[in-house]
């Protein structure tokens, strides 16, 4: 498996020609840590009930993205946020407004979707959602690679589509959503390295709107590609507290969840 990594970094650095940079995206929460080396233990929840219940929370995108959410809902999201101290709030980008007005001041962080849930829009819509989204308040971005030019190795057009949206604001962070589901392997790796190589700050395996989610496997593997350097995010699917532990141990340090609630609940 490594020497298909390298050679496909190889290949796209070529094609690219660009050499990767080193840097890191920000500190590890200490809790990633916390349970990477305890979790296959048999009481690791039990014995660390406490931490958990107080620093998973800060590792988690409270979500809610179906078309059919309602003021109401998008306004319970936000409460919910602040009751349990989430890191933030992810909505489509028609609610970042309306989002930043309840969380003003709670330092809970807004994410905007852009190019939802498709990734199929051509970059310039992309690029025009993003900028509205951190005009009306957007701290982080988690947008939809073009997952067609991708599967046609068209590795130039993400490279470029990634790098307009990350360097539109310097203080925004970019989660690049890959949608792991319609990917072979190669092509979750060159997915994840050119995301990696456009200065994104986040690999996210999915939308929760395709075949299937996040999957420990994935996230392995992307977090193998990518290295240290920059975050995993693992989205779709994950509803309790041992998905959610899975995944971070293997490699995620940042979950989105419409089950935030329910999760930190059973701890």
């Amino acid at each position: 498996m490594n020497e298909t990594i390298d050679s496909i970094k190889r290949y796209i650095q070529e094609r690219l020609g660009i050499v990767e940079k080193s840097y890191r995206y920000e500190p590890v929460p200490e809790i990633v840590g916390i349970i990477k080396d305890g979790i296959e233990k048999k009481d690791f929840i039990e014995e660390n009930r406490g931490i958990l219940k107080r620093e998973i929370p800060r590792l988690i995108d409270h979500t809610k993205l179906n078309p059919d959410a309602t003021d109401k809902e998008i306004e319970v999201l936000c409460e919910e946020a602040q009751r349990f101290n989430f890191c933030s709030v992810c909505v489509n980008s028609s609610f970042v407004q309306f989002v930043r007005e309840r969380l003003k001041g709670s330092g809970i962080k807004v994410s905007s979707t852009v190019g939802f849930p498709l990734g199929a829009s051509n970059t310039e819509s992309k690029v025009s959602e993003a900028v509205k989204a951190i005009e009306d308040g957007a701290d982080e971005l988690d947008m939809v690679i073009n997952i067609s030019r991708l599967k046609a190795g068209d590795y130039s057009y993400i490279f470029d589509e990634i790098s307009r949206i990350v360097s539109l604001d310097d203080e925004i962070r970019v989660k690049v959503i890959i949608e792991t589901c319609y990917l072979s392997e190669k092509e979750k790796i060159a997915a994840s390295y050119s995301a990696k190589l456009a200065g994104a700050h986040y690999v996210k395996t999915s939308t929760g709107f395709g075949s299937y989610g996040a999957k420990v496997e994935d996230v392995k593997l992307i977090r193998e590609v990518v290295g240290d350097s920059i975050g995993v995010k693992a989205a779709g699917g994950i509803r309790d507290i041992d998905t959610l532990l899975m995944m971070v141990a293997a490699g995620a340090t940042r979950i989105g969840t419409s089950s935030g609630v329910k999760i930190i609940k059973t701890l």
